[in-house]
């Protein structure tokens, strides 16, 4: 039951939002007795009940279920902040500006943390004419590979997806990149500078 919407989420949520237990329970349809027995632990919303809380509530499905509203403070939208989340099944890869609740594949996705490149993870930079030229001496397997490259300047990031079996490089326009990240599918990010 510790996935599942506690009552102190739910209190804290709707006090969050100046509401009272009868005002929550118009919005979604049940008695204010019934709002109140899930605050004080006597009971818990049905199923069916979870997506219209969630929105009563200003919140994801999923924030709901895990207690955890997650609230973006890169209001600025610093590009260099961005966040990669890698799905373990399917291999999709989704990036924010900021911290965001992403799922994939019916898991919830934590950011991937960048590590400092090490030996096995060394990305060369060359330049050319208007762009650097990446390359990473790493295993391009079936089993063991880079699956992307990505710079991060301070108003984009420019991303090339990789696949098994392919050479691990990359063109990026020079442009203004702060960062250089490489993902590989057995041992995560990693960060360099151009």
């Amino acid at each position: 039951m510790d996935k599942y919407v506690t009552g102190a989420v739910i209190r804290k949520l709707r006090e969050n939002k100046n509401m009272t237990q009868e005002e929550l329970a118009d919005r979604i349809f049940v008695s204010s007795k019934a709002v109140s027995k899930w605050e004080t632990g006597h009971g818990f919303p049905d199923i069916s009940l979870i997506e219209p809380l969630s929105q009563a509530l200003g919140i994801s499905v999923i924030e709901l279920l895990q207690g955890e509203n997650i609230c973006n403070g890169n209001i600025s939208s610093n590009m260099t902040r961005v966040n990669f989340y890698v799905c373990p099944v399917c291999g999709n890869v989704i990036q924010s500006v900021g911290k965001a609740m992403i799922s994939c594949c019916g898991i919830t996705l934590p950011p991937c943390e960048p590590e400092n490149a090490d030996s096995e993870h060394i990305i060369d930079t060359e330049i050319v004419e208007d762009e650097y030229y990446f390359t990473l001496r790493h295993p391009m397997t079936k089993n063991h590979f880079i699956s992307f490259l990505a710079a991060v300047s301070d108003n984009g990031v420019q991303f090339v997806k990789l696949y098994p079996e392919s050479n691990a490089q990359a063109r990026f326009k020079i442009n203004r990149v702060k960062k250089l990240y490489a993902y590989c599918n057995r041992h995560g990010l990693f960060q360099a500078k151009p």
